[in-house]
Order: structure tokens, then C-alpha cells, then sequence
């Protein structure tokens, strides 16, 4: 079996049109995405997180009520428990809101730019910098899975 030749691969090298300044660009656009991710992961953490909380203040109004402080039990059951967290909503929402909106066009438009200036690929900007960055010949430096250099 051939030794495959040093580099990325062909998916993670630039059309030869393409210029620094637009794969700088489409780096920038896809970092911001990528922080939006990050943004995303936090907001389902709080959907989770405040769901699992208003199930243990559930539980608090109950040990409330078995020891005798009915008037406090009452007031977090109607005015806390189940409550929006913002107008008119519940985190389920925030979240739905979030992805059919935000970040479906934040998507849409990063998966545009590629297909318009550099054919879909992705990662052009990490995978020049791993190669200006690599130590060619060394292990660990490889420039693809089952590369020799």
C-alpha cells in the first residue's frame, strides 16, 4: 500500500481561487457559529435545569404541607410553581424559539457562504493553520489519519 501524501485532505484544502482574506472571513463566520453552539448548549442546560427545579419545589410544597406551614405551601404552588420564566413562557419555548430562529439562520446562512465561495468545505482556516503549525515527520503531527508526515 502507497504512503498517501502529505497534507489535509481534499475536503480541508482551499479552491485555488479562493483568497486569505476570504478564508479568514469564512474562519471568523464559522468561530462565531461555533460559539453560537456553545450559546445553544448553555440554553438547553437551562431548560433542564430549571425543569428539574421546579419538579424538587414540587417536592418542597409538599414537605411544606406535611409540616404545617400550609400558608407558605400554597403561595409557592400558585405563584412559583410552573410558573413562565419569561412572559408567556416556559423554557421549552425559549429553546424552540431559539433554534427555529436564531439559530437555524445563523446555520443557513454560515452553510451559504461556504457552498458559495469555497464549494461546502469546511474548516479551511484551522486546517492551514494545522499545517503551518504541524511538525512534519514527527508523531503526533500527522496530517490526516493513517498519514506518515
Amino acid at each position: 500500500m502507497g504512503q498517501q501524501p502529505d497534507g489535509p485532505d481534499e475536503r480541508h484544502r482551499r479552491p485555488p481561487e479562493v483568497s486569505d482574506a476570504t478564508v479568514a472571513a469564512l474562519g471568523r463566520l464559522s468561530e462565531a457559529l461555533e460559539t453560537v453552539e456553545r450559546a445553544r448548549g448553555h440554553l438547553y442546560s437551562l431548560h433542564q435545569l430549571i425543569g428539574h427545579a421546579d419538579l424538587i419545589l414540587g417536592d418542597a410544597v409538599e414537605q411544606f404541607r406535611d409540616a404545617g406551614h400550609q400558608q407558605l405551601a400554597d403561595r409557592i404552588d400558585t405563584e412559583l410553581l410552573g410558573r413562565n420564566v419569561i412572559a408567556g413562557r416556559w423554557t421549552f419555548q425559549i429553546v424552540e424559539d431559539f433554534d427555529d430562529g436564531y439559530h437555524a439562520l445563523f446555520r443557513e446562512l454560515d452553510r451559504q457562504a461556504r457552498d458559495e465561495l469555497v464549494g461546502g468545505r469546511r474548516h479551511l482556516y484551522e486546517a492551514e493553520m494545522k499545517e503551518r503549525r504541524r511538525s512534519r515527520g514527527r508523531p503526533g503531527h500527522e496530517a490526516r489519519p493513517g498519514s506518515a508526515g
